[in-house]
């Protein structure tokens, strides 16, 4: 520490101290006194550098949960429900997500019986048509999603004149599964009405509903949007983000009309998912992340080892 002197006067306070320091050291007669008060000050000063010093605070792990998506619809093995949910708790996963809602009082049960959650499942709705071409089958299925971690997805058809023509039907679908404790996200999703993440954040912004939001997903928005400005993207959506999934990827697949090289296991492509993930993390991402694995075929258990031993290596840097 530095100190300046003036004449027979003694060491003066530190440049940091405030009027209230000074105000004692000019008041203080005794040499003890006088010593304390600037060892304080000192003190006080160290700490305020030795603060603004300070490195930034790492960001928290990325403890996320992990649920496999899609993996059923390709598997050569064609594995039945309850076999689907032994394989993804061996290898690890924290549950699945599932395609549809037909069979979804099958697949809680065959999840149930291992212990693992339900993160993803859901339907296609046109905003559109009348309410009764659509509600019914959410209003049945809600019941068994309560007070689960499961969000309900919904894949948007149909054009509608503008986006306020669609939100009065959406806030309907997020009152109801309000009722049962359900959050309710838009899946964009290639080919159909919403298919870019900014557009369906923008509804959600319109439905202002707190259980109503919107999912991220790697290969649709590299399809319709990427790769370039990611971080903004997540950072836009990330009040109203539900569920995120991710995959290997080769962007160059963007033109190609299958899914071949958007969609791959997470031990291969050229795009840079682990720079995904740290961005999620850094910004503070909270919620579940699925392992897309649509038209990879083979045997499911081939290929979701080896993503999720990918998984596991992210998750230890």
């Amino acid at each position: 520490m530095d100190h300046a002197t003036a004449g027979d006067v003694g060491p003066v306070a530190p440049k940091c101290a405030n009027s209230s320091w000074m105000g004692e050291l000019i008041m203080s007669r005794n040499t003890h006194a006088f010593a304390r008060v600037l060892l304080l000050a000192s003190l006080a000063c160290s700490t305020t550098r030795i603060l603004a010093s300070d490195p930034p605070a790492k960001p928290k792990s990325f403890k996320n949960p992990f649920f496999a998506f899609c993996f059923d619809q390709f598997d050569a093995k064609n594995r039945t429900l309850q076999q689907q949910a032994d394989l993804v708790k061996q290898l690890g996963f924290d549950g699945v997500g599932h395609v549809g809602l037909d069979d979804l009082e099958q697949r809680l049960k065959s999840l149930d019986a291992v212990g693992l959650q339900l993160y993803l499942a859901g339907t296609n709705v046109n905003p559109t048509h009348p309410a009764t071409s659509y509600l019914p089958e959410i209003q049945m299925v809600l019941p068994l999603l309560k007070n689960r971690p499961t969000v309900l997805y919904l894949i948007l058809d149909g054009l509608p004149a503008n986006d306020q023509a669609a939100v009065d039907a959406l806030r309907r679908i997020a009152d109801e599964a309000n009722k049962w404790n359900v959050r309710v996200a838009i899946y964009p999703h290639t080919g159909n009405w919403v298919c870019r993440v900014d557009h369906a954040v923008h509804l959600a912004k319109l439905v202002k509903r707190p259980n109503f939001g919107v999912i991220f997903n790697l290969c649709h928005w590299l399809k319709n949007e990427g790769p370039e400005h990611l971080r903004e993207t997540l950072r836009d959506a990330l009040p109203y983000l539900f569920v995120v999934t991710i995959n290997g990827a080769d962007p160059a697949g963007k033109s190609d009309r299958g899914w071949k090289r958007l969609i791959q296991p997470l031990d291969r492509g050229t795009y840079d998912v682990p720079a995904l993930v740290r961005t999620l993390r850094e910004l503070g991402y909270r919620g579940p992340v699925g392992l897309m694995c649509w038209a990879i075929t083979g045997d499911a258990r081939e290929h979701l080892q080896r993503s999720i031993n990918t998984w596991r290596r992210w998750q230890a840097r």
